[in-house]
């Protein structure tokens, strides 16, 4: 999706990383927590794209509690740490954006709602109407085609992946907004899947 830049992409399952390899045999591929490989790399790239985990904080686990088929969580407290973290300490003309999923309480530190997903960084992103025809949450199955990505049977929960992607067309204006920011001989790019 995003051409003329080495990208290195974080994923703590290695059948996904397979499959982003597989589509991306380019990229670097590293498996690994990615949480903890912020923490150890963020001063490495001109670019990062991380998206914590959100189960626990989608307003979809919030109705499933209510209605008895999850049990409550603790809301997993990694994406504000990766946020307080770049907003801190990411390198000096770096740009960086933290994505996830419009949470069912108050954002603790607000951000900018575009689409279906909250995104924090460290560059102004206009609102835009990005096209956004993907189906319905509840009618996405694994063998589902979402945004033109269809997952190998090898991926056991498919469907929660193809939910939780981020439109490409979306990634694509945010990336672009951030180039127009600065703009590096050589961007090198961290993404968390």
């Amino acid at each position: 999706m995003w051409t003329d830049c080495d990208v290195t992409a974080v994923e703590n399952e290695p059948i996904i990383a397979k499959f982003y390899k597989e589509r991306y045999p380019k990229d670097i591929v590293i498996v690994a927590d990615a949480h903890q490989y912020l923490l150890d790399h963020y001063k490495e790239f001109d670019f990062i794209w991380s998206s914590p985990p959100c189960p626990t904080h989608s307003d979809i686990r919030r109705m499933a509690v209510h209605h008895g088929s999850y049990a409550a969580l603790y809301p997993d407290m990694g994406l504000y740490q990766e946020i307080i973290l770049l907003d801190n300490f990411a390198s000096i003309g770096a740009r960086w954006v933290v994505e996830n999923v419009k949470p069912y309480y108050e954002p603790l530190i607000p951000g900018k709602l575009l689409g279906r997903h909250l995104f924090w960084s460290n560059f102004p992103i206009p609102y835009a109407d990005i096209d956004d025809n993907r189906i319905a949450h509840n009618d996405i199955k694994a063998s589902t085609e979402v945004y033109g990505i269809k997952l190998p049977a090898y991926i056991k929960d498919g469907k929660k992946v193809l939910r939780n992607m981020v439109n490409p067309k979306l990634g694509l204006y945010i990336f672009n907004e951030a180039l127009k920011r600065k703009q590096p001989k050589q961007l090198q790019i961290k993404m968390e899947l």
